[in-house]
């Protein structure tokens, strides 16, 4: 995948952009700030409630509002940072009268094609990274994907993002649909896996800090091997008898005993292909 970042996107830094920011929670947070420490102009803050809309207002200015057709129709563009089933309900009333500005969105799921026919230019800016609000990330090192219907709009997407990271690739709807995919596999889920292993360590009152070295050496070995090549555990050679052994200490909660025997088996069959495969 062709990455697109050089020494000369750094002179993006003297050319802000007036933003106005769709959403107020995590990605918003974080992106709102990333942006405006690049010098960027956040002219306004929408949500659904005038509380969090004037929380992240304090943090990067611009004013609050929790009316989207109050939304400031001088900004040259518009970041929709919101749940993915609310972007479609939003764009119409977003687009109305401003449909000569650009308008990006940040969801990994979404397709470019939400705005079509309500704004001229359009595209996506999708940073792959998990955010929190009260949890500062370094932009620099997350990956951000973008894409645009016409030229204008994906220099758009393309020089904001690289404004705040040195990896910035292009990437069609379908592809990042299978990105995003790929992304719960390998953080939602892996953080559900810390969930369940917390909850069984505090009815025997172990501490979950005990894992943490642990998670710290699984995700360090990904760097340097492949994820099947990482796997380790009774699941792995199918230790029957202890695996029913732990299937059966999960006796009382159905739904993470399937979870452990659904993995189980699928690391197993997994390992298995690679066998087979060598």
């Amino acid at each position: 995948m062709k990455r697109y970042f050089n020494e000369t996107d750094k002179e993006n830094d003297a050319n802000p952009m007036k933003i106005v920011l769709i959403g107020a929670g995590n990605l918003a947070t974080n992106l709102g700030k990333s942006l405006l420490n690049k010098g960027h102009d956040i002219l306004q803050v929408y949500s659904r409630t005038m509380e969090n809309a004037a929380a992240l207002a304090d943090i990067v200015g611009g004013s609050p509002t929790n009316d989207i057709s109050n939304v400031n129709p001088e900004a040259d563009v518009y970041i929709i940072s919101i749940k993915d089933s609310a972007i479609s309900e939003i764009v119409p009333a977003l687009c109305k009268e401003k449909e000569e500005k650009v308008f990006l969105h940040t969801a990994g799921s979404v397709p470019m094609n939400v705005f079509e026919g309500m704004a001229l230019h359009y595209g996506v800016l999708y940073p792959m990274q998990t955010f929190t609000k009260n949890n500062p990330v370094d932009f620099n090192g997350i990956p951000c994907f973008v894409e645009g219907n016409d030229d204008m709009a994906f220099e758009t997407a393309y020089n904001l993002a690289s404004n705040i990271s040195s990896h910035v690739y292009p990437l069609d709807s379908k592809a990042r649909k299978n990105l995003h995919l790929a992304a719960v596999f390998a953080c939602n889920f892996v953080n559900h896996c810390y969930e369940i292993s917390s909850e069984i360590l505090s009815k025997h009152n172990i501490p979950f800090d005990v894992m943490l070295p642990l998670i710290d050496e699984t995700a360090r070995k990904v760097h340097t091997l492949a994820p099947l090549e990482a796997q380790t555990g009774p699941a792995v050679r199918y230790d029957e008898n202890v695996i029913r052994m732990q299937s059966d200490m999960l006796k009382d909660n159905p739904m993470f005993k399937q979870i452990y025997e659904s993995m189980s088996l699928s690391i197993y069959r997994t390992s298995q292909k690679r066998g087979n495969e060598q």
